[in-house]
């Protein structure tokens, strides 16, 4: 159904702002004129698109409409570029991508580092663990993402990037403190988890002994401070290999079950549109994932392999 450009903006902006006074203030209009053209596109919809809350949040028909809005902008900027009519002020693409907290303390901001100027990209990055970041491209709050789901999202394209090798690690301290080198000993120490959701370091246990964590749990949401928590002692974890290699090669770090990596399978999904701004970011992060990461093919093999 049509919608017009200016709700489009307004739809994407209400939705990156949080706020109908936000969105104003970044449109350059008043906050009612916001609420009617919402009001408006519900009205063509025939459903309500946004929740009144705070910070407003997309309904399953206002995910449909703003991943929508987000590619006809895109493409509208696109064209302009080749028109020649782009580069005035404030006309930028914002380009929200989903990446995990791993990825992007260890190669991702890298690979994005130097995109030229013409493409008039400003990034939106949107941490969330690598088996989540596919909900954002299903509710078209992002427009690809570092991912470990190989099955591609509705509408997107996805290719592997490589695998992130994790180990699992202490302070020496803390392993002659508790033991933590003997795997029977291991389950009763403390831990450092990233989040609740995270799953590493009991994934790397139950393979490690058949048994969860049953010691105290820190939970430290922040990757290079998760590490840092882990060199101070806070417990174990498990840190990826490019945080920690250094660490444990000077032994500020010791390594337990060395012969047992926890290896993620990254991959990259973005929305299956021809577009030249998303092609070159597609470029920039193969390009750095091959460079950073470890390519496809040399997991550890066996019945212990991770492979998420």
């Amino acid at each position: 159904m049509p919608f017009q450009p200016d709700h489009l903006r307004t739809l994407t902006a209400l939705v990156e702002e949080g706020t109908f006074e936000a969105a104003a203030r970044r449109l350059h209009v008043t906050s009612s004129a916001v609420s009617q053209r919402v009001r408006t596109m519900e009205q063509a919809a025939g459903q309500v698109l946004v929740r009144r809350t705070n910070p407003v949040t997309t309904t399953g028909a206002g995910d449909a409409v703003l991943r929508h809005a987000r590619q006809v902008l895109l493409l509208g900027r696109e064209v302009r570029a080749e028109l020649g009519s782009v580069g005035e002020e404030g006309d930028h693409t914002r380009v929200p991508l989903a990446v995990n907290a791993d990825s992007m303390s260890t190669w991702f901001l890298e690979a994005l580092s130097d995109l030229p100027p013409d493409l008039g990209a400003v990034f939106e990055l949107h941490r969330e663990d690598e088996e989540h970041t596919t909900g954002l491209l299903r509710s078209g709050a992002v427009m690809a993402a570092v991912t470990s789901t190989p099955e591609a999202v509705q509408g997107c394209s996805v290719e592997p990037l490589g695998v992130l090798r994790y180990r699992a690690v202490c302070s020496p301290g803390f392993a002659e403190r508790h033991g933590a080198t003997d795997p029977g000993r291991l389950p009763d120490a403390p831990v450092v988890n990233f989040d609740r959701r995270d799953d590493l370091q009991d994934r790397f246990l139950r393979d490690l002994t058949g048994a969860g964590s049953r010691g105290p749990v820190h939970y430290v949401p922040a990757s290079e401070d998760f590490a840092r928590a882990v060199l101070l002692g806070w417990g174990w974890g498990v840190v990826p290999e490019q945080q920690c290699a250094e660490d444990l090669a000077s032994g500020r770090l010791v390594a337990l079950a060395p012969d047992r990596p926890v290896e993620v399978r990254l991959f990259w999904q973005r929305w299956n549109l021809r577009s030249p701004l998303l092609d070159e970011v597609t470029r920039r992060v193969r390009e750095g994932a091959a460079a950073r990461l470890r390519p496809w093919g040399t997991e550890r093999t066996g019945p212990r392999e991770q492979n998420s």
